[in-house]
């Protein structure tokens, strides 16, 4: 996928906060770290170095979702944070975005914290721990 690409997806799956544009992807992607898995219908970012991994953003077409897309983008992201060296890895989601944080929650992702108004003045982050070493372990 292209950034243009990721970001036309990225539109059609989030309108708050506002969706990644083209030249934000390309950045990213060109940092240090930054991986991209791609689905059919769906796309994940994620960056890990020295350790810790944090998982960017995933996005499901929402004409794809409930088949399992999701689950596998987060659960490949496991698996390619810790072979690049992760120990743990964090994210943040939208308090209010219940269908990720089940999500997160059901592939072993614990909450770990509160970022306040991150999302903007009305939308706190919850902050999402995973350890690593215990998913490459089966535990």
């Amino acid at each position: 996928m292209t950034p243009e690409d990721l970001a036309a997806l990225h539109a059609r799956c989030f309108d708050s906060p506002r969706p990644w544009s083209a030249d934000e992807f390309a950045s990213l992607l060109a940092g240090r770290g930054t991986f991209l898995l791609e689905a059919p219908h769906g796309f994940l970012m994620g960056r890990a170095i020295a350790g810790e991994a944090e998982l960017l953003t995933v996005a499901v077409d929402p004409q794809a979702r409930r088949a399992g897309t999701g689950r596998a983008l987060v659960a490949a992201f496991a698996g390619r944070a810790a072979a690049m060296g992760a120990e743990e890895a964090f994210l943040e989601v939208a308090h209010d975005n219940l269908a990720a944080r089940r999500l997160y929650q059901a592939t072993g992702w614990l909450e770990a914290g509160v970022r306040r108004r991150y999302y903007g003045p009305a939308t706190d982050a919850i902050v999402m721990r995973l350890t690593l070493r215990a998913t490459q372990e089966g535990g």
